[in-house]
């Protein structure tokens, strides 16, 4: 008789061990999913570099590409485009912006 209690016991035991291992394993899980969604990899943050790198340059080469233009057109005559090649600033600004 005492077999078959200790025997039945352990069946319900190892069913509560299960549930107590996820009882406690719980917290720790969800802190380590939160940790990664709050944090960075570096891979991420190698992607948000080069994408911020690539805009900057579109950006200065369209405004040298106005620039240029501006200075044909002010060798041509066109007083609007010799104060249009000051673009120069804005390329300058662009260029010692941090990245």
């Amino acid at each position: 008789m005492r077999h078959l209690l200790v025997l039945g016991l352990a069946v319900v035991l190892s069913g509560c061990v299960s549930i107590v291992k996820d009882v406690v394993t719980a917290p720790v899980k969800i802190v380590s999913k939160t940790a990664d969604v709050l944090t960075t990899s570096q891979s991420e943050s190698d992607e948000k570099r080069g994408r911020d790198m690539r805009k900057r340059e579109e950006i200065l080469g369209k405004l040298s590409r106005q620039r240029d233009k501006a200075k044909e057109r002010c060798e041509d005559g066109s007083e609007a485009a010799c104060r249009k090649v000051e673009l120069q600033d804005q390329i300058d600004a662009e260029q010692d912006r941090p990245n």
